[in-house]
C-alpha cells in the first residue's frame, strides 16, 4: 500500500436490506468451492494484451469518452462510472473515497493510512476462523489496550514529579498481562491475509491502496467473470469492517514513519518543508501522521473515522472493462445498494493565510545536500492552476525542458531536478514545489540561485509558439497515454470524480490548458513567483549520524 502527498502529476492533464446483503455475499464467496483450484494461466497474458491498445483506439478513449462512460448513483450515494472495453475479458476497477490526511485533527493525525492497513485485514466474514467467538475477545482486547496505554501516559507524566508508586506498577503489570493473553486468543481466530489471497486464487492482479491528502484508493485488475466476487468482498468491507491485528498493525506504521521519514534524508527534508509551507492548513501535517500521534491512535478513534468519512455516498467505484454496464449496475445494486447511507462528511473550514515573506528551514542529516523550494498557488478549478501545469511541463518535462537542460546537462551544477505543479494535494491551494539535488563539488546556493534565474525568465521573455507547441502536445500525449489502459482508465475517472466532483474534468482541463498563452505564464511567473510567498527547505549534511539511503519524498509504500 502507498501513502501519497499528492496523485495527480503528469500522468494527468497536468494531471431489507441486511439479510439479503449476506446472502449474495456468501453466493460470491462460494465461487470458491468451485474454482479454487484454476489458476488463470492465460489471464496474466491476456491483461497484459490489453494495456497495449492501439492509436486510433487510444484517441478514441480520451476524445470520445464523453460518450463512452455510463455514469450511475444509488440512493445511497454511491456513484458508479463504467466504461465498456470488450477487447479482452478483464476489468479493472477502482474504488476512490474522498477522505485523506485533510481530513484529520491534531492529535489524531495518520488515521487515514492507518485505516487503509486495517480495512486489509477483513470483514466479520473474511479474515476470520469463527467471528462470533473472536468478537469478544477482540473488543475485550481493545478496551484493556486503551486502558493500558492511558495509565502509561498518566504514570510517565507523573514519574517526572515522583517515583510510580507500588499500587501504579502493580495496576498496569496486571493490565499488560491481560492484554497479551488476549492478543494471543485473538490471533487464534485470525485467517492472515485472506482477503489477498482469495483474490490471487481467482486471478487478482495489481491489488494494492493508496492513501494521500485528499482521497484513499483500492484497485485491482480481475478477469471479467470475477466481478460477483469483487462486489461481494468489497461491498462487505465497506459495510463491515474488522479492525483485527489493530496493535500490530499500528506497530508497522510506525516503522514506515521511521523508515521513510525520520530516517530517510528526503522524507525529513519534504516532512520538514511542507509543515513550514503550511501553518494552518491541514496540508502541512504529514499523512502517515506525527509520531506521537501514530503511538496514542486506538481501535475507537479509527472506528470513528471509518463510519465518517468511508460511506458509499463519499466513495466512487469506476469499472473499466469487459462489462455489460446494466449487468453491473444489477451487481452493484445487491451488494453495495443495501449499505446505508451515512451522514455527510464534516466540512473542512481551515484556510491557509496569505504568506507575508520567504520562510526558510535547514534539516541536519548524514546524506548529500539537497533543496526543496515551493510557491503558494490556487487549487483544482482555477484559472490559474491550468497555467501551471503548462509551467510545470516547460521547466522540467523531457531532457529538453529549461531546467534540466541548464542545470544538469549543460552548466552541471546538479545531479537531478523536478517540479510538482500541485504539491502536496490538489483540492486546496497547495504549492508549486522545486526539487533538486547539486551535483558535487557545487552547492544549494548555486543550484537555487540557477532555479530563480529561470522563474525570472518565465517573467520576462515570453515562451516561444515552438516550445509552447511542443509542450502542449507533451501533455496531450501526457493524457492520452493516462487512458489506455483499463487500470489508468478507471484510476482517471474515480480521481477526477473525487477531487473535482465530475470525471468531466479531465477533458475539460485537456481545453483549458490548451488555450494557455505566453502571456498567461508570464503574468502567473511574475504574481507567484515571488520571494515573499516562497518557502525554501534545505538539507544540510551532518557528519556522524546513520546514512540511511533516500526514497521518494511523494509517498510512503507499505
Amino acid at each position: 500500500m502507498t501513502t501519497q502527498a499528492s496523485l495527480v502529476k503528469r500522468s494527468q492533464p497536468r494531471r431489507t436490506a441486511v439479510s439479503n446483503r449476506d446472502l449474495f455475499l456468501n453466493r460470491g464467496l462460494s465461487i470458491l468451492a468451485t474454482v479454487h483450484g484454476s489458476r488463470f494461466t492465460m489471464f496474466l497474458f491476456v491483461l497484459a494484451a490489453s494495456l497495449s491498445l492501439d492509436l486510433g483506439l487510444l484517441f478514441a478513449a480520451s476524445f470520445g469518452l464523453a460518450d463512452r462512460v455510463v455514469e450511475q448513483k444509488l440512493a445511497n450515494g454511491l456513484t458508479v462510472l463504467m466504461v465498456e472495453r470488450h477487447q479482452t475479458p478483464v476489468v479493472s476497477l477502482n474504488m476512490t473515497f474522498g477522505v485523506g490526511g485533510v481530513n484529520e485533527q491534531a492529535g489524531k493525525t495518520g488515521l487515514a493510512h492507518l485505516y487503509e492497513h486495517m480495512a486489509f485485514k477483513g470483514t466479520r466474514t473474511v479474515g476470520t476462523k469463527n467471528y462470533e467467538k473472536e468478537r469478544p475477545i477482540l473488543e475485550e482486547w481493545y478496551r484493556v489496550g486503551t486502558e493500558l496505554e492511558q495509565r502509561q501516559r498518566v504514570l510517565a507524566r507523573k514519574s517526572q514529579e515522583r517515583p510510580a508508586s507500588p499500587e501504579d506498577r502493580a495496576a498496569i503489570e496486571g493490565l499488560q498481562k491481560r492484554f497479551t493473553e488476549l492478543q494471543e486468543k485473538a490471533g487464534q481466530f485470525v485467517a492472515g491475509n485472506e482477503m489477498a489471497l482469495l483474490y490471487q486464487r481467482h486471478g487478482g492482479v495489481g491489488l494494492n491502496a493508496a492513501t494521500g491528502k485528499d482521497l484513499t484508493r483500492y484497485m485491482i485488475s480481475l478477469p471479467a467473470n470475477r466481478l460477483p466476487l469483487w462486489a461481494a468482498l468489497e461491498a462487505d468491507r465497506m459495510a463491515h469492517p474488522v479492525l483485527r491485528e489493530f496493535y500490530k498493525e499500528r506497530g508497522v506504521v510506525m516503522e514506515e514513519r521511521r523508515m521513510r521519514n525520520d530516517d530517510s534524508p528526503s522524507g525529513l527534508l519534504f516532512e520538514t518543508f511542507t509543515s513550514a509551507a503550511f501553518r494552518a492548513h491541514p496540508y502541512g501535517i504529514p499523512t502517515i501522521g506525527w509520531e506521537s500521534d501514530i503511538l496514542s491512535l486506538t481501535p475507537a478513534d479509527t472506528e470513528a473515522f471509518f463510519k465518517a468519512y468511508y460511506g458509499p455516498g463519499n466513495a466512487t467505484i469506476a469499472i473499466v472493462g469487459d462489462i455489460n454496464p446494466k449487468d453491473v449496475m444489477t451487481l452493484i445494486e445487491q451488494t453495495f445498494g443495501t449499505i446505508p447511507a451515512a451522514p455527510p462528511q464534516p466540512p473542512i473550514v481551515t484556510v491557509e493565510p496569505p504568506q507575508r515573506g520567504e520562510r526558510r528551514v535547514e534539516v541536519e542529516f548524514d546524506a548529500e545536500p539537497s533543496l526543496a523550494i515551493g510557491f503558494h498557488k490556487p487549487g483544482l478549478g482555477h484559472s490559474d492552476d491550468y497555467v501551471f501545469d503548462v509551467i510545470d511541463a516547460v521547466l522540467t518535462d523531457g531532457l529538453t525542458s529549461r531546467l534540466y537542460a541548464n542545470l544538469v546537462r549543460e552548466k552541471r551544477i546538479a545531479a537531478s531536478v523536478d517540479t510538482d505543479s500541485n504539491y502536496p494535494g490538489v483540492r486546496a491551494p497547495n504549492l508549486f514545489a522545486l526539487n533538486a539535488t547539486p551535483l558535487a563539488p557545487h552547492t544549494t546556493a548555486e543550484v537555487e540561485a540557477a532555479i530563480y534565474a529561470e522563474l525570472e525568465r518565465l517573467k520576462t521573455e515570453p515562451v516561444s509558439a515552438k516550445e509552447l507547441e511542443k509542450v502542449l502536445n507533451n501533455l496531450d500525449a501526457d493524457l492520452v497515454r493516462a487512458l489506455r489502459s483499463n487500470g489508468g482508465l478507471a484510476s482517471q475517472l474515480a480521481l477526477y470524480q473525487t477531487v473535482a466532483g465530475d470525471w468531466r474534468y479531465a477533458i475539460k482541463a485537456r481545453d483549458k490548458i490548451a488555450a494557455v498563452t505566453p502571456a498567461d505564464i508570464q503574468r502567473v511567473a511574475a504574481e507567484y513567483f515571488t520571494k515573499s510567498n516562497r518557502t525554501v527547505a534545505t538539507l544540510v549534511k551532518k557528519a556522524g549520524e546513520k546514512n540511511v539511503a533516500t526514497v521518494p519524498q511523494h509517498e510512503v509504500a507499505r
